[in-house]
């Protein structure tokens, strides 16, 4: 039986020093069927040159300005083709080289129409530590007024849930993965799969805890989203920050 084929997107802009690694875990998976797009906002720093030097394995390359990493991976999002979509962001990494493979295999037996798994998050040492280790676990619907979330960059999914649930809203300029993940899995005909296992390793720093005034755009999306969606109150976004601090601990 021929293998799906996943649409992975990556949003790139000025990702001259992180960019080779990322790439390098696409190429070294053990998964031929993969459409990789990359949507760069008109890189300066050199990323456009490293990016050329790998056209064997970018099937889209776009680089023009855009307004946000939403509003490019809104772009993304509008040219893939293929039947599983994913993203992997520009400073991170694919887990190890069979992640491709074993998400292809679950879409294929089970009928489901969203995926997601571990993340670790990870210094810049050779080698790397883990500080922080988000271990999603199983879903269930309760779990969203106790502000659980999967992380974004393990959550694969069908493509045609896109016409279901629409892009991402680019009003939120931090938490438009929540808005949009809360989106899909209030949605009572998505049927969602866990994969115990880290799938992406990522780089600290993300622009949602760069400072203060991030963390607290942050969390004003947050509660909006919250409301909008109907999963809470206002200890719902207090629950979502707090569960994070059991991810630093148990690392190993």
């Amino acid at each position: 039986m021929k293998k799906m084929k996943i649409s992975l997107i990556t949003a790139t802009f000025n990702s001259a020093n992180t960019i080779s690694e990322t790439i390098d875990s696409v190429r070294q998976q053990n998964f031929e069927n993969l459409e990789y797009i990359i949507i760069d906002g008109a890189s300066s720093d050199g990323t456009l040159e490293i990016l050329k030097q790998h056209n064997d394995l970018i099937s889209k390359l776009i680089s023009q300005p855009d307004s946000g990493i939403y509003d490019a991976l809104n772009k993304g999002l509008k040219n893939v083709s293929g039947d599983i979509v994913g993203f992997l962001h520009s400073d991170d990494i694919l887990a190890d080289n069979n992640i491709l493979a074993e998400i292809n295999n679950l879409f294929e037996t089970k009928n489901i129409d969203l995926l997601y798994g571990d993340l670790q998050y990870i210094t810049n040492d050779l080698p790397p530590k883990i500080i922080r280790y988000w271990r999603s676990g199983d879903f269930s619907p309760p779990l969203l007024k106790k502000g659980w979330m999967p992380p974004h960059p393990t959550v694969y999914f069908k493509r045609d849930l896109i016409e279901k649930i629409g892009l991402f809203n680019t009003s939120f300029k931090i938490s438009a993965d929540y808005d949009w993940i809360v989106r899909s899995l209030t949605n009572p005909e998505i049927k969602v799969e866990y994969l115990p296992k880290v799938l992406v390793k990522m780089k600290t720093g993300g622009v949602s805890n760069r400072n203060l005034k991030k963390i607290f755009q942050k969390s004003y999306e947050d509660y909006k989203i919250i409301k909008q969606n109907k999963i809470g109150n206002f200890n719902t976004l207090i629950l979502k920050n707090f569960s994070k601090i059991n991810q630093f601990f148990g690392n190993k």
